[in-house]
């Protein structure tokens, strides 16, 4: 094969490749589509447990810009945008797209919102909150899983959030007040620090209850006047917060 045929076969090559990238990113757009229209049909469905027909646009929008194919193993990418959990390793999962969604409408943020996540696992959940809020802590117990969800926000251009390697439960003093904290693993009891470090009027979004038993996602809601006061939003199956509490 001489020079000239060299070139052509790798232009052909690389032309090949351009081609299926491009099939590949109309492949995940519709899927990511479906999966809104899954996520729309179950709020609607689940509105007598949840108060909410509806979620809020800003939430769906964050959920069509995050690639949720690029958090998931790669073995697993043709299910990233069915509506259902999937395994992410260490025996930890990336959370069903519904619950991400009411996860993060109940928090109520906006751009100027600072936002604490406990449990990064993927960190799918943290792109889509960094699609809204100003900033994103997060904190992952599992060294592994921190790492590469650091990696994966940093390649895929999310500047906004901050990722630490520890134990969440005694969230993260040094950047609260927060607007919101999420929880992404059930405890067993709201945990204090978490809710000492939301500023007045914000809003913790926790599951509660042991593992393999009835677990309740709840809405915690602190008063200006330190209060707090906590519902009840539909029943939920997370992995169990892990650590020293």
């Amino acid at each position: 094969m001489n020079m000239k045929q060299k070139f052509t076969w790798v232009g052909l090559v690389i032309l090949l490749l351009l081609a299926w990238r491009m099939v590949s990113a109309d492949q995940f757009d519709r899927q990511r589509d479906n999966m809104l229209s899954a996520i729309r049909e179950m709020v609607y469905d689940t509105r007598d447990y949840t108060g909410r027909a509806e979620l809020a646009e800003q939430v769906y929008a964050s959920l069509s810009k995050v690639p949720r194919h690029e958090f998931v193993p790669e073995n697993l990418q043709g299910q990233a945008y069915f509506n259902s959990p999937l395994p992410i390793g260490h025996d930890q999962t990336i959370s069903q797209p519904y619950i991400v969604a009411l996860m993060t409408d109940l928090a109520d943020i906006d751009q100027d919102s600072n936002v604490l996540e406990v449990g990064t696992g993927s960190g799918y959940q943290a792109a889509v909150l960094a699609e809204i809020v100003q900033h994103v802590y997060t904190i992952e117990i599992i060294e592994a899983l921190g790492l590469r969800a650091q990696e994966t926000l940093h390649r895929l251009g999310y500047r906004n959030v901050t990722v630490r390697i520890g134990d969440g439960y005694h969230g993260w003093p040094e950047h609260a007040p927060f607007d919101a904290i999420l929880v992404t693993a059930a405890a067993e009891s709201i945990p204090t620090p978490l809710v000492e470090q939301l500023k007045p009027g914000g809003r913790l979004v926790i599951p509660i209850g042991r593992e393999y038993s009835t677990q309740a996602l709840m809405l915690v809601e602190k008063n200006r006047d330190g209060g707090i006061r906590q519902r009840e939003i539909l029943p939920v199956g997370f992995v169990p917060l892990t650590g020293e509490h």
